[in-house]
């Protein structure tokens, strides 16, 4: 995790901070040698630097709407060094070119409604970036055959599946995330497929012990020593 470990900022004015989200996204995701990756609703960048170190060979390119966070993406691209192999762009994610993408990610909005954050409104609700919106996007950019990852919040699944369905991506992977063993599901990892058959893989991941030390799938989705 070179880039990540070292060098990575996050302007509070344009982005979250590193989260638990985005580890343990960047973790399911697989990535074929020499991918090209769109990641849907990038902001700061995050994601794309830890795909980026993940696997040398990838590119990724974020797409995202807010300006600020957009601007912070490339601050953290200059600074790890990766304008070659990482880059952000400040548009509607419906915008992208088709067919175009091996692998699509995304860490979406969760929220539906509800009070609005005041620094990132558009991060954080759904009014820009609907599930619909979401999975039409990535049914669009992917290749034949190419695999859309995202991360989200449990009590969505149904609606995620149906959406992926009705955008002609198919649910593949499916991996349910606890903090603790025997507490509630608190995210929820799924990968669909452009033209995939179906079936449905089940998984579990959990981050921590009883007694709150970090599971082995922990120390090594952060990298622990």
């Amino acid at each position: 995790m070179e880039y990540l470990a070292k060098e990575y900022t996050w302007d509070p004015g344009g982005g979250f901070p590193l989260s638990t989200d985005s580890m343990v996204l960047a973790d399911f995701v697989k990535l074929p040698k020499n991918a090209r990756v769109l990641d849907l609703g990038s902001g700061c960048g995050t994601l794309g630097l830890l795909l980026c170190a993940k696997e040398k060979s990838c590119t990724v390119t974020g797409v995202e709407l807010d300006s600020a966070a957009h601007d912070a993406a490339l601050r953290n691209i200059a600074r790890n060094g990766l304008a070659d192999r990482l880059s952000s762009i400040c548009a509607d994610l419906r915008s992208m070119p088709p067919d175009s993408f091996r692998i699509c990610v995304s860490n979406p909005p969760y929220f539906s409604g509800g009070a609005r954050h005041s620094r990132t409104p558009i991060a954080r609700q759904e009014d820009t970036c609907t599930p619909a919106d979401l999975f039409a996007a990535a049914a669009r950019s992917l290749c034949f055959g190419g695999d859309f990852f995202l991360v989200h919040k449990p009590d969505r699944l149904a609606q995620l599946c149906f959406e992926a369905s009705s955008a002609g991506l198919e649910p593949k992977r499916l991996r349910l995330v606890r903090h603790r063993p025997g507490s509630p599901i608190s995210l929820i990892l799924l990968s669909c497929r452009r033209g995939g058959k179906p079936g449905l893989q089940i998984e579990e991941l959990t981050l921590y012990l009883e007694d709150g030390a970090p599971t082995e799938d922990c120390k090594r989705i952060y990298h622990f020593p």
